[in-house]
């Protein structure tokens, strides 16, 4: 039974699992598997019969005799931590009868049963009059925020082990949020099974304040471009060699290990969602068409490997599309992976099977973090943590969103929303990050400055300049609009500017003083910025309905000749054609 659960049986170098059954049969005086009765199981745990390595392996020994229909399946795993206490013991009760009835999750539970718990040290130092949460009213829920606020890390926790620096430091806006609302919930439920009177209304005697709520928001720890690229070609050169291994050899599997790790590389899933994947769990699309028999056949062709989500954090189960390297490498796990008993799925309570289990035993959640990663980072030579902090199973689900967000044709909100399985867009902006790279792209497409400023030919007459004629009147500075040049001195300052008047300072293209001017030896060209309105902006891309509202703005206003539109068109002999700036030359 243990053989074909994938234990490696008969090595000279692992004899622990032979020497257990050995003493177990001769504890129990019995050589036949028959005579193992859960009783001979739970003496051996209660008297400490064997040590702590062996007591593991009778685990396992348990689930193949319960398995055989000789015992029970034995409880739980060993080695669990003993539930955290502390604090007023009125509080500490009403926080166990919590979590005791709860029906969120065993993890959610524990996280907010440990926030209560600090809340009652707290009471027990500062407030013993309001032990009891019956007698806590609006004013003690404001007093409770104002001490949170000043409070830091190491304050009124059991343990500091695991702490480091950050032990003294000020509390992040995040860690006081999630106080909060660990003690709103807790009031909110108590209230609403009526095991409190209703004395504030929860909601809002323990709303988040707005200078907490306001530090807190979408901050993805995205893993740099260069560390994420060498994470990914360590993974996927991986080799049996790369594998942590114990005395006997490597735990698990060349081909689970392979599957976990390009699976965390590429599914951009969470590692419980991981870790609770299910066998058959790839399917294989050609053109809609499903393909039953394997991949391989068709992956030089346009094949679509689907993966098949569980039930999640946030929602139901859901189908996405994955790269097809990692359906292979799921496959190849799935065609040697042993029969395994079926597992309690730890979210849904179904029995299913599990895709990533070995040995009777489901891959623990933090096995990512704790070995995944640190083989990774060992063979790209890579630090396990960097500017951001460590180097976590999570942080790979922001990397692959955000990159996917700034590709060249990136996926849209909505649609990384459905690929991440989010009920709503906002939770999907917590793992998107823009790089600097696509917003400066975006900047630069948007055109802010040539928007609104356009640039024009200018034509300096240096020999006017020069030889003095300025000081007599002649002019010197000619704007090219296309159809003619203006010398006004003060262009930018014109009205009629991008719909030329034609006063006394515009000089036709086509008449004999522009083609005089073109001819000219001594002329300087140069580019001028001109700020423009909205109207005038829309005038110089050529807009004709843009022209007569300006032309019908502009008509009684005064050129720099000093005549109006109007005057101009009235004097006799004295055409007005109104035209406009032809296209700019930015």
């Amino acid at each position: 039974m243990l053989g074909g659960w994938g234990y490696q049986l008969g090595h000279s170098d692992d004899p622990l699992l032979p020497l257990t059954v050995a003493q177990l049969m001769l504890t129990n005086r019995s050589p036949h598997l028959q005579d193992m009765t859960t009783g001979l199981f739970d003496r051996v745990r209660e008297q400490r019969l064997l040590d702590g390595a062996r007591l593991n392996t009778v685990h396992a020994v348990q689930r193949a005799v319960a398995e055989l229909g000789f015992c029970a399946a034995p409880p739980g795993r060993t080695g669990q931590h003993a539930r955290a206490t502390g604090g007023a013991e009125p509080w500490q009760q009403a926080a166990d009868r919590w979590h005791d009835t709860s029906t969120l999750t065993r993890r959610v539970r524990g996280s907010v049963r440990a926030n209560l718990l600090k809340v009652g040290r707290w009471l027990a130092v500062e407030h013993r009059e309001v032990a009891d949460p019956a007698a806590w009213t609006r004013q003690t829920c404001a007093t409770w925020i104002a001490a949170l606020d000043r409070m830091r890390v190491g304050d009124f926790v059991k343990r500091t082990t695991g702490l480091g620096d950050r032990l003294g430091r000020p509390l992040t806006a995040a860690a006081k949020a999630g106080q909060i609302n660990a003690l709103r919930t807790f009031f909110r439920d108590c209230q609403e099974w009526e095991w409190l009177p209703r004395r504030f209304d929860p909601q809002r005697a323990l709303a988040v304040p707005r200078s907490i709520a306001a530090l807190v928001g979408p901050n993805p720890r995205v893993i740099a471009d260069d560390i994420w690229a060498k994470l990914l070609w360590a993974g996927l050169n991986l080799t049996a060699c790369d594998l942590p291994a114990t005395q006997s050899g490597p735990y698990y599997p060349f081909e689970l290990v392979r599957a976990v790790t390009l699976t965390w590389l590429f599914s951009g899933q969470r590692s419980d969602e991981i870790a609770r994947l299910r066998v058959g769990c790839i399917r294989w699309q050609y053109h809609g068409t499903p393909i039953t028999g394997g991949s391989t056949d068709v992956l030089a062709s346009d094949a679509v490997c689907l993966l098949d989500v569980p039930t999640h954090k946030t929602g139901t189960a859901f189908t996405k599309p994955v790269d097809p390297i990692l359906g292979q490498a799921i496959d190849a796990w799935q065609t040697i992976r042993p029969a395994q008993p079926p597992f309690t799925d730890r979210r849904t309570g179904e029995r299913v099977d599990l895709l990533f289990a070995a040995r009777a035993r489901g891959m623990s959640t933090v096995y990512i973090n704790n070995t995944v990663i640190p083989m990774l980072c060992r063979k790209a030579g890579v630090p396990a943590a960097d500017v951001r902090g460590a180097i976590t199973s999570h942080r790979a689900r922001s990397t692959i969103t955000s990159q996917l967000y700034n590709a060249k044709e990136p996926m849209t909100l909505f649609e990384l929303q459905a690929w991440l399985g989010h009920r709503s867009p906002q939770s999907t902006q917590y793992y998107t990050k823009i790089s600097p790279n696509t917003l400066t792209r975006a900047y630069h497409d948007a055109g802010y400055f040539a928007r609104n400023v356009r640039t024009i030919e200018v034509l300096v007459d240096r020999d006017a300049v020069a030889s003095g004629a300025t000081t007599n009147g002649e002019q010197w500075q000619h704007y090219h609009l296309g159809h003619g040049y203006c010398s006004y001195t003060f262009f930018e300052q014109c009205p009629h500017r991008m719909a030329c008047a034609r006063c006394d300072f515009y000089t036709p293209k086509s008449s004999s003083q522009g083609q005089l001017l073109e001819a000219k030896t001594g002329l300087q060209r140069m580019l001028i910025g001109v700020p423009l309105t909205d109207d005038e902006r829309a005038a110089v891309d050529n807009d004709q309905a843009a022209v007569d509202r300006l032309l019908q703005r502009l008509a009684d206003v005064a050129t720099p000749a000093g005549p109006t539109p109007n005057q101009l068109r009235a004097e006799p002999g004295k055409q007005l054609p109104l035209t406009v700036l032809p296209p700019t030359r930015t």
